[in-house]
C-alpha cells in the first residue's frame, strides 16, 4: 500500500496565494512562542521573553522563603503545572480562607504573594522590541501592505506591549476595545458591532496586558504605559474570572470571527495546551464548517499533543509541524514533490530547511508573510477560489 505523504509546497502555494489577496477574512492567534524567537543574547541564545516554562522559572526564583515555599507546593501539587494555574491556585487562596493559614500564609499572605507574581512578570515581560527588523515588524508590514476587504484581527494570550509598539512604529492604526486616551475606558459594544474601517487592526488580548488595572470602582482600565496601574491577569482556568468584563466580551469576539462565513485562523507560538481557548476554539469549529484554522507548529508531530489531538477530531483544522501535518485528518509527513512554478525553489527556502517545515518558528512565519505582501499568485491547485483545497498526494 501506498503510504500517504503531504507535499508542503503545494499547500505553501495556495497559502501564499490566500495571505497576498486580501480578500479573506483572516485572523492571527499569537501565544507565548513568539518573543521566544528573538534572540537577544551575545554568542548564546537568550529570547526576549521567555515560554511559558521559562517564565514560570524566573518567577519562582525570584521568590523567597514562605513565599517560594509556597509556590513550590502548590506547582508540585498541579499536574502540567505553570505560572498561570500556580497564580490561579494563588488567587483562590486569597479569596476563601480568610484569617486561617495555609502553608504559612493567610489571606492577605496570598494576596501579597499574587502582587509579586505579577510584579515579576511585568518586569520580565515589559520589554520594547529591538530597534531593527523584527519577527513584529515583519507581521506589521504584511498587514499594511495589501488592501484588505476585511481588518485583520489579532488574539493573542501574551501579556506585553510587542505588539502594540510594532504598530505604534509604524503608525498603523489599531483598537484593542478601549476607548478614551487619559485612562481608557473598555467598551464592550464598540467589540461587538465592529465597524471600524478594515485598515483599522483589531487587537484582542484575551489573558489581559500589563498596563491594564482596575479602577476604584473595580472596572479595567487601560493605562498609557506599562508602568500605570495592578495589571489584570486573568487564570484561564477559572470560568468565573474568563466570564467577567472585559474577557467575556474577548472571547466573544473570537467566537464571533470563527463564526463568521469563510473565515481563516493563523496560529503562531501557540501550543493548544490552554484548555479553555482551544475549547472555544473546537466549539466554533464544529459550528461553523466554513471557518477553518492553520496551526504553525514549532515542534514534530508527536511533540504536538495538544494541537493535533483537536486536528484528528476536526478536519477545518490543519496542523503544520516540522516534520509532517494533519490536514483534512490525515495525518502524514512531509515531502516535496515537484515544484507548482517556475523559480519557486527561492520560496521554498522560506519556509523548508534542512529537510523540515521552519513556518512553526514565529520569526520565519511573519517573514513568510511580508514576503508575501509583495505579488499575487494565482494557485493551480484552488481552481479561483479563494480558500485552501486540501489535497495531500498519495505515492
Amino acid at each position: 500500500m501506498a503510504e500517504t505523504v503531504h507535499n508542503p509546497d503545494q499547500y505553501m502555494y495556495d497559502f501564499k496565494h490566500i495571505i497576498s489577496s486580501g480578500r479573506k477574512r483572516i485572523g492571527l492567534l499569537i501565544g507565548a512562542g513568539a518573543p521566544v524567537s528573538i534572540d537577544v543574547g551575545e554568542g548564546s541564545w537568550r529570547p526576549l521573553i521567555p515560554d511559558v516554562a521559562g517564565l514560570t522559572k524566573v518567577v519562582k526564583s525570584s521568590l523567597e522563603g514562605t513565599d517560594f515555599e509556597v509556590f513550590e507546593k502548590i506547582e508540585n501539587s498541579i499536574p502540567g503545572s505553570n505560572i498561570e494555574l500556580v497564580l490561579s491556585r494563588v488567587r483562590s487562596l486569597a479569596e476563601v480562607i480568610g484569617n486561617y493559614e495555609v502553608g504559612g500564609l493567610d489571606s492577605s499572605g496570598y494576596t501579597a504573594l499574587s502582587e509579586k507574581i505579577c510584579n515579576k512578570i511585568k518586569d520580565v515581560v515589559g520589554v520594547n522590541l529591538p530597534e531593527d527588523e523584527n519577527p513584529y515588524s515583519l507581521m506589521v508590514s504584511w498587514i499594511n501592505g495589501i488592501n484588505r476587504s476585511h481588518a485583520v484581527e489579532i488574539f493573542t494570550t501574551n501579556y506585553d506591549l510587542l505588539l502594540e509598539e510594532a504598530m505604534e512604529r509604524a503608525r498603523t492604526p489599531y483598537f484593542d476595545g478601549f476607548s478614551g486616551s487619559r485612562v481608557a475606558f473598555f467598551d464592550p459594544s464598540s467589540i461587538s458591532s465592529n465597524d471600524l474601517p478594515p485598515r483599522w487592526v483589531r487587537l484582542w488580548k484575551i489573558h489581559g496586558s500589563i498596563n491594564w488595572s482596575k479602577n476604584l470602582v473595580g472596572e479595567v482600565v487601560r493605562g498609557v504605559g506599562s508602568d500605570e496601574g495592578t495589571m489584570v491577569y486573568p487564570s484561564h482556568v477559572k470560568y468565573d474570572q474568563t466570564q467577567s468584563a472585559p474577557f467575556s466580551s474577548l472571547f466573544e469576539r473570537l467566537k464571533s470571527f470563527l463564526l463568521e462565513p469563510d473565515s481563516l485562523l493563523l496560529t503562531s507560538g501557540f501550543s493548544f495546551a490552554d484548555a479553555h481557548i482551544t475549547a472555544k476554539l473546537d466549539e466554533c469549529l464544529a459550528e461553523n464548517a466554513s471557518a477553518s484554522i492553520l496551526a504553525f507548529q514549532f515542534k514534530t508531530i508527536d511533540q504536538e499533543e495538544p494541537a493535533t489531538k483537536i486536528a484528528m477530531r476536526r478536519p477545518n483544522i490543519s496542523v503544520y509541524c516540522s516534520d509532517g501535518a494533519i490536514i483534512n485528518g490525515v495525518k502524514a509527513p512531509w515531502k516535496l514533490g515537484d515544484l507548482p512554478a517556475r523559480n519557486w525553489e527561492v520560496i521554498r527556502d522560506e519556509y523548508w530547511e534542512n529537510s523540515k517545515f521552519i513556518l512553526g518558528d514565529f520569526k520565519a512565519f511573519t517573514k513568510f508573510l511580508a514576503q508575501s505582501s509583495g505579488g499575487k499568485t494565482a494557485s493551480p491547485f484552488l481552481d479561483g477560489v479563494d480558500s485552501l483545497d486540501k489535497v495531500g498526494e498519495d505515492e
